[in-house]
């Protein structure tokens, strides 16, 4: 009888402390969500006149349980300089944790309000059809921080008509954060749309969004990033697109959501994504392929590449061009391969200036150099054709074992999709062709034994780098209009004071003509009556008066192997 009495006291007791483990969690969650906590009473910075906007932005039902005034219409919150130690060491982990400023996120409403940054164009009764598909939308996270996910389900719930929105689906890719299992569904039981999945075992992002369209039943799908925020009216303009052409992807304006202050910085331009030889994605400036079907700025526009990730395509095309490759490995090899797969193969890929969705770049992102090789030449070995050697010539590396590429071959030839020759002249000329190029390869300077580097930051000064024959920043063309080509820049001196510098490629000569002189070795302005110098310290390069007898002036295009 007494070992009964023992047993179930101790049962009493372990299931009284479970009990009270989760409630603390729970309340320590849901207190972060609640933004329950403000700054030090000293921070004026941050006691903004959010109380005069009410909840502008909002919709009925989504408002916190305490209004939090930090961060409203995307608005910057700004720490004082010197925070009390307890305070500085919360902003600390959050750094380390979450690789963004999440003690500010954590202060921040998960339901704030957001600027409206549609232009008046985009509001004309009208302008989308009235009868739209629905969409899932599908999110993939792993060990997102509680704050930043609510904050991008609430817009999407909150800036979504109901009658767009079938459901949206949140795929759990094996995190290993407390709220990210029975809390995450706890909290989401609560919205009818909104289905939690996790996976059994790490998938990645592309596979995870594999795994979550064939999960999906809208006819539309809407895939996003974590930590992103949808802005009003951000998803009616895609669905327009993809419902008047089933074989086009539509592609929101990306905005940038500020690290440290969580300020909704909109986007100044209509980027386009591009891609250069390496294969490495990157927002460029749109040029006369992309606009001149345009007749307003805010209408939509042709981009060759979708970067970023967030996307709406119609869920039957998108399975039929075979979905992502689940052979690679990184976000951003997948989008690539979707991009060239799309436009090679029947469809087109556009940027919808009427839909905005902000996103937060996080500095604990790592790049896996290993993965991200192995998936470049997957790309450049199933899409490229012949011009797959312009990518081992560009980044120096030696072709690698892949596995299963002949299946995506046997898919392409199955859709029968046009060559990558087609693409770069009618998609993407602004990709220049090397096999076009007069001379390719480094720019060395034997008195040195340095080479000039490349870069695509605009109109900065161009490095001086020990020779390393392995691709990088060091390989260059040179065209037949007498211009030094690096990615998608161009080498560029506008006269006397001035720098050697990079600037977006025009093939009008003026600041971008050379002539390189082979027999002397010497690269001179078309011009200006200079010539390419290598510094007496070895560490830059300037122009000076033409001396045919200088070392310092000696250049080689050396073909690199």
């Amino acid at each position: 009888m007494f070992v009964f009495r023992y047993r179930r006291l101790n049962l009493f007791q372990t299931t009284m402390l479970y009990v009270t483990a989760w409630l603390c969690v729970t309340l320590f969650l849901y207190k972060q969500q609640s933004n329950i906590g403000s700054l030090p009473r000293e921070d004026s910075s941050v006691k903004r006149e959010a109380a005069s906007r009410g909840t502008r932005g909002r919709r009925p039902g989504f408002e916190d349980t305490a209004l939090s005034q930090h961060g409203e219409m995307g608005d910057p919150v700004i720490l004082p300089a010197q925070l009390p130690e307890d305070v500085q060491k919360m902003v600390d982990d959050g750094w380390w944790r979450s690789g963004f400023n999440q003690y500010v996120s954590d202060l921040v409403s998960v339901h704030r309000s957001l600027p409206d940054l549609r232009s008046p164009w985009c509001k004309t009764p009208g302008k989308f059809l009235s009868y739209l598909p629905q969409a899932s939308v599908v999110i993939c996270f792993r060990n997102e921080a509680w704050s930043t996910l609510l904050r991008c389900v609430h817009s999407v719930l909150a800036r979504s008509p109901s009658r767009l929105l079938k459901e949206v689906l949140l795929l759990d890719d094996q995190s290993d954060t407390a709220h990210s299992r029975v809390l995450l569904t706890d909290y989401m039981g609560r919205y009818p749309k909104i289905k939690v999945l996790h996976t059994a075992r790490r998938l990645g992002t592309v596979r995870a969004r594999l795994l979550a369209s064939r999960r999906a039943i809208a006819p539309i799908l809407i895939f996003l990033n974590t930590p992103c925020e949808c802005t009003e009216g951000w998803v009616e303009p895609l669905l327009d697109r993809v419902a008047r052409d089933p074989s086009r992807v539509a592609v929101p304006v990306t905005d940038t959501i500020d690290d440290t202050t969580l300020e909704y910085v909109a986007s100044k331009d209509v980027p386009v994504g591009r891609f250069g030889w390496a294969l490495q994605t990157f927002l460029g400036v749109a040029t006369g392929t992309e606009n001149k079907s345009r007749s307003h700025p805010a209408q939509p526009l042709r981009s060759p590449v979708l970067t970023g990730g967030m996307f709406a395509v119609d869920r039957m095309w998108f399975h039929h061009l075979g979905g992502y490759d689940e052979g690679l490995g990184s976000p951003q090899a997948g989008d690539l391969e979707l991009s060239l797969k799309v436009w090679m193969c029947g469809g087109s890929v556009e940027v919808v200036p009427c839909s905005h969705v902000g996103y937060m770049v996080k500095r604990a992102e790592t790049v896996d150099h290993k993965l991200r090789r192995r998936d470049s030449q997957r790309v450049a070995e199933v899409w490229l054709d012949g011009h797959a050697k312009y990518y081992y010539e560009r980044t120096g590396d030696a072709p690698i074992e892949l596995e299963n590429v002949s299946e995506r071959k046997a898919l392409r030839s199955r859709l029968g999709c046009k060559s990558f020759q087609w693409y770069l002249d009618n998609v993407n000329p602004e990709l220049f062709d090397p096999g076009t190029a007069l001379l390719t390869g480094e720019i060395r300077n034997d008195w040195s034994k340095a080479c000039v580097g490349w870069s695509n930051e605009l109109y900065q000064a161009v490095r001086v780098y020990p020779c390393y024959k392995r691709g990088g920043a060091q390989p260059w063309l040179l065209d037949e209009a007498g211009e030094i080509r690096g990615e998608w820049c161009c080498l560029e001196y506008r006269g006397v004071g001035s720098e050697v510098t990079m600037a977006p490629c025009h093939s009008r000569g003026g600041g971008q003509l050379w002539v390189y002189q082979w027999e002397r070795g010497t690269i001179q302005h078309g011009v200006e009556d200079k010539c390419l110098t290598m510094s007496v310290d070895k560490n830059r390069v300037s122009m000076e008066d033409c001396d045919p007898d200088s070392p310092q002036q000696k250049w080689r295009f050396e073909m690199f192997k």
